[in-house]
């Protein structure tokens, strides 16, 4: 069955998963894999999945019609490049002073060394303690053999002298 990647945005409400999720099911596709997220009463959601070909545009009829706050757009899913496989894991952790600009400037090192995110979360939160605010970003990228991965964060931590990074390779 061919992939397809939905991405949807819209006004948040309960349900909105179920709905989505039953309009898969009731047109024969398979949900494989998804990121969902609700910020500022906002849904947000990448879903990746399977169905017949001759099912596709119904099924994107159908989840344009489950709300009229809601934008649908379905792209067909490629299988992942041979250089994608063949890429290392990366698990980076940071934690910092939050300040603007962060995620510019991290995406932009890892841009550099040929790192391509795969998934990205970040929060800012209260400093209990200490007062102020605390970025916090998870990444999940993969790089391409031979990247010099102490390059990589040698140059995460040179972006301030606040920021702590852990990588995890896998």
């Amino acid at each position: 069955m061919p992939r397809y990647v939905i991405t949807l945005v819209g006004e948040d409400r309960s349900g909105l998963v179920s709905a989505v999720a039953d309009a898969v099911s009731a047109h024969g596709g398979n949900w494989e894999g998804s990121q969902l997220a609700e910020r500022a009463g906002v849904f947000a959601g990448v879903i990746e999945i399977s169905v017949p070909e001759e099912s596709a545009a119904v099924l994107l009829d159908a989840l344009l019609a489950l709300d009229e706050t809601l934008t649908v757009t379905a792209l067909s899913g490629a299988d992942a490049s041979a250089a994608n496989r063949a890429a290392s894991s990366l698990v980076i952790s940071l934690i910092a002073n939050d300040r603007p600009g962060i995620v510019r400037d991290v995406s932009a090192v890892l841009a550099a060394h040929g790192l391509s995110i795969d998934d990205l979360s970040t929060e800012v939160r209260d400093a209990a303690m200490a007062g102020g605010r605390i970025f916090e970003a998870s990444v999940l990228a993969h790089a391409a053999a031979g990247t010099d991965l102490s390059r990589v964060k040698e140059d995460l931590e040179k972006l301030a002298a606040e920021l702590q990074v852990e990588i995890a390779i896998g």
